[in-house]
C-alpha cells in the first residue's frame, strides 16, 4: 500500500486516538517543546475513562493536567525530569521520580526496566517518502516508539523538519491526530549583571575551534554573549537555544574544526523560540540523534577540545555537586549534566565546567557550602569535577586536595560568606585558610 493510503487509514481524532490506550499502560510523552500537547488534552478530558495509567517523561512545558490534584485514581505520573508544572506533585507525594543518567533513559526502554505500551509524539508531517521528523524532541521519544506496542503521533504542520537519524515512517505509526499549532516557546532568560560576568569568566576558557555543550537559562546565554571574537567554534549538546543560531549568523559557530561530525551541530532536543524552530527547519548544519548516543560519554569523548558548561544547586567544600533538590525535595532531575562531564573529562583539551551564581534568595544563601543540605542528592561527584565558575572567579579542583579545594572554592564565594566558610575550613582541617 502507498504511504499516502496508509497516512489517510490511520488519520482519527484525539478522542479515537487515546481510546486505544488501556488501564494500566505504560505512556512514554514526548517532551517539553515536543510535548503533543492534543492528544494529552483528551487524555485528560477522557480521564473517567482511565484507571492506573502509567506517564513517564521529562520536561513538562504544557499544562500536565494529569499531575494535578484529584488525578491519582486515573494517572500515575513519572518523572524522569522534574519540571515547574510537575514539582508539586512530586514533592507531595502523587507522582515519583526516577534518578537517571538522560542518556540511559532508552536503555530503561529497550530492557523492559520501563516496558513502554504506548507512545505519544508529535511529529512534523511526512515528506515525499512518508517520513515524519521528530522535529524538536528526539532524545528518549525515538527509542520508545521502537519498543511501543501502540505510537500515537500528533502530526503538526507547525512542527519544523529536522534532519539526521530523526525520522519515523508513517507505517510505524499506528493512530494518527492531525493539528496545527505553535510549537511551545521557552523565550530567553534575562541576564543581569550577575550572569554577564560569569559569562565571561567561563569564556575565558573557550579557545578558538573548541566544541561547546550548552544547557540553557541566563548563564549558558551570558556566556554566548561573550564569544563574539572567537572563530570556528562548533557544537555537540544535548540541546541548544536561540543563543547560538545569533553565533552561527554571526560566523562564530561554523563546526569546521569539529572532529567529530565535522561541519555539524549535533543535538538531541530544543528549547527557544520560533526565532530557534525557523532556524533549525530543514538545515542540513543541523543533525539531531537520539540521547543514547548525543549524550553517550564514549560519544561525547570522540569529540577534542570540548568544553562543557553546566549549573547546579549547591557544592560543598569538597567539591560535591547537587543540581537536583533542596534537601529532600526535587526540583530538577540530573539530566545530562554528568553524561557531558564524564564524557569531556575523556576528551583530548576537554574541559568540564559547572558555573553557578554565588548566591540564592536574593543574597540570602550560599550556594557554595560547608556541607550540602541533609538529603541533597549528589549529582556529580567530587571525583568528576573539573572548573567551578561564580561571578568571583575560577576554581579548577581536578587534581586538588581536600584542602586546595575548599580554599580554591572559598576564594570564588560571595564575600558575605567568606567568613563561617574560613571558620569551616579551620576547624575541619586543623589549620589556618
Amino acid at each position: 500500500m502507498e504511504w499516502k493510503e496508509i497516512y489517510k487509514s490511520r488519520v482519527v481524532s484525539p478522542d479515537d486516538a487515546v481510546s486505544n490506550i488501556k488501564n494500566g499502560d505504560r505512556i512514554v510523552l514526548g517532551h517539553a517543546a515536543g510535548e503533543p500537547i492534543t492528544i494529552m488534552e483528551a487524555l485528560v478530558n477522557n480521564k473517567e475513562k482511565f484507571e492506573d495509567v502509567e506517564i513517564d517523561h521529562m520536561i513538562a512545558l504544557g499544562e500536565s493536567g494529569y499531575a494535578k490534584l484529584g488525578m491519582e485514581k486515573h494517572f500515575n505520573y513519572n518523572s524522569l525530569f522534574v519540571g515547574s508544572p510537575t514539582r508539586d506533585a512530586v514533592n507531595s507525594g502523587r507522582a515519583d521520580y526516577t534518578p537517571c543518567f538522560f542518556h540511559e533513559i532508552p536503555r530503561l526502554f529497550k530492557c523492559n526496566y520501563l516496558p513502554v505500551d504506548v507512545a505519544i509524539v508529535q511529529v512534523s508531517t511526512p515528506d515525499k517518502h512518508g517520513f515524519c521528523s521528530f522535529g524538536v524532541s528526539n532524545d528518549y521519544i525515538k527509542p520508545a516508539t521502537e519498543c511501543a506496542k501502540i505510537v500515537i503521533a500528533e502530526v503538526n504542520d507547525k512542527m519544523p523538519r529536522i534532519l539526521g537519524d530523526n525520522f519515523i515512517h508513517v507505517s510505524d505509526i499506528d493512530y494518527i491526530v492531525e493539528t496545527s499549532h505553535p510549537i511551545i516557546e521557552l523565550k530567553p532568560a534575562k541576564i543581569g549583571d550577575v550572569e554577564k560576568a560569569i559569562g565571561k569568566h567561563c569564556a575565558s576558557l573557550i579557545q578558538d575551534g573548541d566544541t561547546l555543550q550548552l544547557g540553557i537559562g541566563a548563564i549558558p546565554d551570558a556566556v554566548l554573549l561573550f564569544l563574539k571574537d572567537k572563530k570556528d567554534l562548533g557544537i555537540h549538546s544535548e540541546m541548544i537555544s536561540d543563543g547560538v543560531v545569533e553565533l552561527v549568523e554571526a560566523g562564530v559557530i561554523t563546526n569546521k574544526k569539529k572532529s567529530y561530525h565535522p561541519g555539524k551541530i549535533v543535538v538531541t532536543f530544543l528549547m527557544g523560540t520560533k526565532r530557534l524552530y525557523d532556524f533549525v527547519d530543514d538545515n542540513p548544519m543541523i543533525e539531531m540523534y537520539s540521547v543514547d548516543y548525543v549524550n553517550d560519554p564514549r560519544v561525547v569523548m570522540k569529540n577534542s577540545n570540548m568544553v562543557a558548561i553546566n549549573s547546579c544547586v549547591q557544592i560543598d567544600l569538597m567539591g560535591q555537586i547537587c543540581s537536583e533538590s533542596v534537601g529532600i525535595n526535587q526540583i530538577s532531575g540530573v539530566g545530562g549534566q554528568v553524561d557531558f562531564v564524564r564524557g569531556v573529562g575523556k576528551c583530548q583539551g576537554g574541559r568540564s565546567i559547572i558555573a553557578i551564581s554565588s548566591t540564592a534568595a536574593k543574597g540570602k544563601i550560599s550556594k557554595i557550602v560547608p556541607i550540602l543540605d541533609k538529603g541533597a542528592a549528589i549529582t556529580t561527584t567530587r571525583n568528576d569535577v573539573d572548573y567551578v565558575i561564580t561571578e568571583y572567579g575560577i576554581a579548577r579542583l581536578r587534581g586538588k586536595t581536600l584542602k586546595e579545594r575548599a580554599r580554591q572554592l572559598i576564594g570564588i564565594a560571595h564575600p558575605n560568606f567568606r567568613e563561617e566558610l574560613i571558620k569551616e575550613f579551620e576547624n575541619r582541617f586543623h589549620t589556618k585558610y
